[in-house]
């Protein structure tokens, strides 16, 4: 299931929404369903903004050495094609991010996801000045795998078609619904969120990895805050640096049998705290999760997580 990220672009400025699940690079969730093994695919959104195009060289870096693996027939039900469980979050998405996201400027919402057939079938309507594109991706049999393939695929796209399209990228997840003003006001180099359940918490309950032999690990004593995985971005060479530091760590510990405990959303964290400082953090008014309520520190709730069943939508 992978609409879970969508991508916008405005004016000479393209704005990308990423969920994979805005993909922002948006996300929207898509999973191919194998209930033996517990699978689902997701789909995300990218929003990008685009100011000028010049200058690509940070993608220097050579082709990763990748074995070929032959799978054996797999024998599963009909994927239900009516029923994705990441589906349908989408039309909300779209619907509430033309009410208040980047509202006056041009932008292109890219979507990724493996069944583009079902979701272009959707009645969705953008308005001027807007894109609504959907990116066709490989669907992986664990909802952990999809997770944590996103940053490849966001290096990827980047490489191949982002770098020359937009400027900026805004990676979300595609279970959100906006509902107050997110504007320019959140772009910067790089830019991270607080992750809602952890801002007024100390570090000792800070979910990092904590395996000394995972590149995603952070003792207990370090760490300044702690990132949700879901909501990030900014120019397109610092998202791209980003994704592709983050990939190669993820592929590092799967040679060596690690899996990172919160996946992609632990090396981003590692990533944050020694590798590349966010220019800007972005405050959980910007990703709230709609069970917690309200908080007397939260005047405005922009962006909300919507409540779903994990089991559901992951198995």
């Amino acid at each position: 299931m992978w609409p879970e990220k969508c991508q916008f672009s405005f004016g000479k400025k393209t704005l990308y929404f990423s969920s994979l699940a805005v993909a922002a690079l948006v996300v929207l969730g898509w999973y191919s369903y194998f209930p033996e093994t517990s699978s689902y695919w997701h789909s995300r959104y990218i929003f990008s903004c685009k100011a000028n195009s010049e200058g690509s060289d940070y993608f220097s870096s050579s082709p990763d050495n990748v074995n070929v693996i032959h799978l054996k027939r797999m024998v599963y039900p009909k994927p239900e094609t009516l029923k994705p469980p990441y589906i349908r979050f989408l039309k909300t998405f779209i619907e509430t991010a033309e009410k208040f996201f980047m509202v006056g400027y041009p932008v292109n919402y890219y979507i990724f996801t493996d069944l583009v057939g079902n979701v272009t079938n959707f009645n969705m309507t953008v308005g001027p000045r807007k894109q609504l594109i959907f990116l066709e991706v490989p669907s992986y049999k664990r909802w952990q795998d999809v997770t944590m393939r996103r940053m490849q695929m966001i290096r990827d796209f980047t490489k191949q078609r982002f770098a020359s399209e937009v400027d900026y990228l805004v990676c979300v997840d595609v279970d959100m619904r906006f509902q107050d003003h997110v504007g320019v006001e959140i772009l910067s180099d790089v830019f991270g969120t607080l992750h809602p359940a952890f801002f007024v918490k100390g570090r000792d309950k800070f979910t990092f990895e904590r395996r000394p032999e995972s590149q995603a690990y952070i003792p207990e004593d370090e760490g300044d805050f702690y990132y949700a995985g879901g909501y990030f971005g900014g120019k397109v060479e610092e998202v791209y640096k980003l994704t592709n530091h983050c990939h190669h760590a993820m592929l590092t510990d799967k040679a060596n049998n690690i899996e990172a405990i919160w996946h992609d959303e632990s090396y981003l964290n590692n990533y944050f705290l020694y590798y590349k400082k966010p220019t800007k953090i972005l405050s959980p008014e910007y990703l709230w999760n709609e069970r917690d309520g309200t908080a007397f520190y939260l005047r405005k709730r922009r962006l909300i997580s919507l409540h779903k069943n994990a089991d559901e939508v992951r198995n």
